[in-house]
Order: C-alpha cells, then sequence, then structure tokens
C-alpha cells in the first residue's frame, strides 16, 4: 500500500510538473522537488498519497469548510510554528484564493520543508466538489 501510495504520489508530481512547465504563471515551475503551485485534483492525490495538507487561514475561515484531515495553522502564526509540521512529508499549502498558502509555501520552504501551495485556494476546491468538513 505504501508503495502504490508513493507511486500515486510520483505520478502526481510528474503531470504537475508537465503542467507548470507549460504555464505562463510567473512563480517557479518546482521548488524542493515539487511544482511551486498546484491545482485542486493534484493537491487532492498528493493528499491521498500521505501529503500534509495545511490550511493557513483564520479559525472562522476553517469552520465555514476545510479539507478533511488539514492541519490549521493561520499564516501569522506558522513562523512560530513550523515544529508542528512533519519534516519527512510533503506540505500541500492551501487557503482561501491561494495568495496566503504561496506566502506560508515560501516560509516552510525557507523552514526546509517539501512544499507547494494550492492555485485558487479553497474556493477552487469548493468549486470542483473536492470533499469537505465543517465546524472547528
Amino acid at each position: 500500500m505504501v508503495a502504490m501510495n508513493r507511486w500515486i504520489a510520483i505520478v502526481v508530481l510528474a503531470c504537475a510538473a508537465l503542467v507548470s512547465a507549460c504555464s505562463t504563471n510567473s512563480s517557479p515551475s518546482t521548488v524542493a522537488g515539487v511544482p511551486a503551485d498546484v491545482d485542486v485534483t493534484t493537491a487532492a492525490g498528493l493528499r491521498d498519497a500521505g501529503a500534509v495538507v495545511l490550511d493557513v487561514r483564520e479559525p472562522t475561515e476553517w469552520a465555514e469548510g476545510h479539507v478533511p484531515g488539514a492541519t490549521l495553522i493561520p499564516l501569522g502564526e506558522l513562523a512560530r510554528r513550523t515544529s508542528e509540521l512533519p519534516l519527512d512529508r510533503t506540505v500541500v499549502v492551501i487557503c482561501r484564493s491561494g495568495n496566503r498558502s504561496a506566502q506560508g509555501r515560501d516560509i516552510l520552504l525557507d523552514a526546509g520543508y517539501e512544499a507547494t501551495s494550492v492555485q485558487g485556494g479553497m474556493t477552487a476546491w469548493r468549486a470542483a466538489g473536492l470533499p469537505l468538513e465543517t465546524g472547528g
């Protein structure tokens, strides 16, 4: 099962890298071995393959709906709370629209993590019909 999850993660990352390489996005195409930014479908695949999903929104936003199994650390607290995240797993950072998650990704990269940011954030996650949890 672990080997299969790793294989899925490799395929998802390879596809994401190809998509990123063809985009006109001004952010770097890859950072620390994963694409700098991924779409919600790729993010869901990474999560299913064992990546940590980090939500950097505020608690009130989190309560309205978040990725099942995600960890909440608001962006303003992230730099001092990075030790709460495992260093041995990819971190997929998500926010409402993608702006804060890119900042969170950069904080994690500076701290030695392998991290990526979700394009479109929870807005895109909802629009894609991906699973949500509500409440605190």
